[in-house]
């Protein structure tokens, strides 16, 4: 049991260092989990979910580049989020990448509209 325990976190480590590491201006962000279900129950189907993920103008902020929010001038009240943040943006923002089967983007720092502290219930409209 040990060892598939240590297996499982050498594994964990080694997918977290295959993470690229923004530059600049620019946050790492990754897509939240999509519910299966719709609130009535019924199973969503792939393409349904592939839609909403591509859609979403909700991201969980990753890290931060090391110049994100550094100009003064152009954020004076400081950075607009933090790592660990919920974040909205507009749909389709940033560079699209997939790693092991996650989607996660790459954004501008001047790209985050808004924070939210929980994104449950949050969807696109239209």
């Amino acid at each position: 049991m040990i060892d598939t325990a240590q297996a499982v976190i050498e594994d964990v480590q080694q997918k977290a260092k295959q993470l690229p590491m923004p530059r600049g201006y620019k946050i790492l962000c990754t897509i939240p989990n999509y519910e299966e279900k719709f609130d009535s129950g019924i199973v969503k189907a792939d393409v349904t979910i592939k839609h909403e993920e591509l859609l979403t103008n909700v991201l969980f902020v990753v890290k931060l580049g090391e110049l994100a929010y550094a100009d003064p001038s152009r954020f004076p009240t400081g950075p607009w989020c933090k790592e660990g943040d919920f974040i909205l943006v507009r749909a389709n923002t940033g560079t699209r990448i997939m790693i092991h089967d996650r989607e996660f983007r790459l954004i501008n720092d001047d790209s985050v509209e808004a924070v939210v502290e929980d994104p449950r219930g949050i969807r696109r409209a239209g």
